[in-house]
């Protein structure tokens, strides 16, 4: 049998890393990425790339674990082996604190970070505004290394990456045997997928080296993670907001409620304005789909509408979206040997 071609639409977190999973897990197929934007300028490049999840109304909690889990355990591996600086993967401690008691104490995910625990009073002083602390180590991705890192690999394994603008995915089907759909907003478009809506995020990427560890506002709304070479703060979660622009009063915000938290970010410099919109609906759709033409039919595997939780869970989704793609293949095989009969 000739070699399957599997086209990933999207060029994001979500198409790289499927993409990758597809190129090491199935021999014998042939993957291209399309997308019209590549790193550095895909949604993926604003996030600040750490893994604390996001909670999807949609999906049972048994599967965010999974995919939470996997995910963790990759970047572990990767951040504990000679790729780590390349792929701008490193752990990071810190705190979430809240103003108020969560009913929860201990999330879903509180056993697959590192060294999980409550906040004794000493630490709690350090955040006179809040009530309750969590410690724990987690990871965090920086982008666009990690993105590259992710491309090159897709490379080296045979992969290949093509610029272009896809308006329908019936222009793919005389090329390609399946799409797998990474296209996150571009859903809406292409799919006709009215779940799928922007929040939009604002966040400032500034050089403050001293700061070691994270701090994180149990609402999800201030937020200070530092990376390799800067430290994002954050945000905004403005749902359906399409601007891409950013507003200086909300990088004022945002500088402020950072700076209360610790006070030592009045003396950041470098300050730099990113805006993304995060693709968002109340669970990942993670699915086959099979489009109907006339006569033709092409098969589509969806795997997009991450919101702000892409980076915890993106090589658990990216596996089983892998999986439905090798039933796919497989009853491709099994249909060319038939006709081979």
């Amino acid at each position: 049998m000739t070699k399957v071609k599997i086209a990933v639409v999207g060029a994001g977190l979500i198409g790289l890393s499927t993409a990758v999973c597809i190129s090491e897990s199935i021999p014998g197929c042939s993957v291209t990425v399309i997308a019209d934007r590549f790193t550095p300028n895909t949604t993926s490049d604003v996030a600040a790339g750490i893994l604390i999840p996001h909670v999807y109304p949609g999906t049972p909690v048994h599967q965010q674990k999974q995919w939470f889990r996997e995910t963790f355990d990759y970047l572990l591996g990767i951040c504990n082996s000679s790729q780590a600086s390349e792929a701008g993967v490193h752990l990071v401690s810190g705190w979430q604190i809240f103003k108020t008691v969560p009913e929860e104490k201990t999330p879903f995910w509180s056993d697959v970070v590192l060294g999980f625990r409550s906040m004794t009073e000493k630490e709690m002083k350090k955040f006179p505004q809040h009530k309750f602390g969590q410690a724990f180590t987690t990871l965090k991705c920086d982008c666009p290394p990690y993105l590259l890192w992710l491309e090159k690999r897709l490379k080296e394994n045979g992969g290949h990456v093509h610029a272009r603008k896809i308006e329908d995915m019936w222009e793919l089907h005389s090329d390609y045997d399946i799409i797998v759909n990474c296209s996150g907003l571009g859903s809406r478009k292409l799919m006709n997928d009215q779940e799928i809506h922007p929040i939009r995020g604002q966040v400032l990427k500034v050089h403050a080296p001293w700061i070691r560890h994270f701090i994180r506002d149990g609402s999800g709304l201030t937020y200070i993670y530092p990376g390799v070479h800067d430290i994002t703060l954050g945000g905004t979660r403005q749902k359906d907001n399409w601007n891409l622009s950013p507003d200086p009063n909300t990088s004022k915000g945002i500088l402020s409620r950072c700076c209360a938290l610790e006070p030592s970010l009045h003396a950041a410099r470098d300050v730099k304005v990113k805006v993304g919109l995060r693709p968002t609906r109340s669970a990942v759709r993670l699915q086959k789909e099979v489009l109907v033409r006339g006569s033709e039919k092409l098969p589509v595997i969806h795997n997009y509408g991450h919101s702000s939780g892409g980076f915890s869970v993106h090589q658990g989704t990216a596996r089983e979206a892998t999986w439905l793609i090798k039933e796919y293949v497989a009853a491709l095989e099994m249909s060319s040997c038939k006709a081979k009969l």
